[in-house]
């Protein structure tokens, strides 16, 4: 038999937490950070273009100052080389 006024009230209705943000929530969060990715990704290949760009018109502005260094090591190595040269050959007769 029942107590007397009843049974007390059953608890059926559901009491579950808030579970976090929505999917669409989710989805705009995710879509702004990978467009904010891909901007700053395509302005580091810019800056990289750019540096690529000044690196090769350093290297052919410094051509001229290369091969001037060149020139002249070379220039200063075949005096060298003559000059050995005459001090080996010296008591050669006619040698010039």
């Amino acid at each position: 038999l029942p107590p007397p006024g009843g049974f007390e009230a059953i608890k059926y209705r559901r009491n579950l937490p808030f579970r976090g943000p929505g999917a669409l929530t989710i989805l705009a969060g995710v879509t702004a950070i990978s467009a904010f990715g891909f901007y700053k990704l395509g302005m580091g290949n810019i800056e990289k273009r750019e540096l690529q760009r000044e690196k090769v018109w350093s290297r052919i502005h410094l051509i001229p100052l290369l091969l001037a260094e060149a020139d002249r090591a070379a220039y200063h190595l075949r005096l060298s080389d003559m000059a050995l040269e005459a001090a080996i050959m010296k008591d050669v007769p006619g040698w010039e």
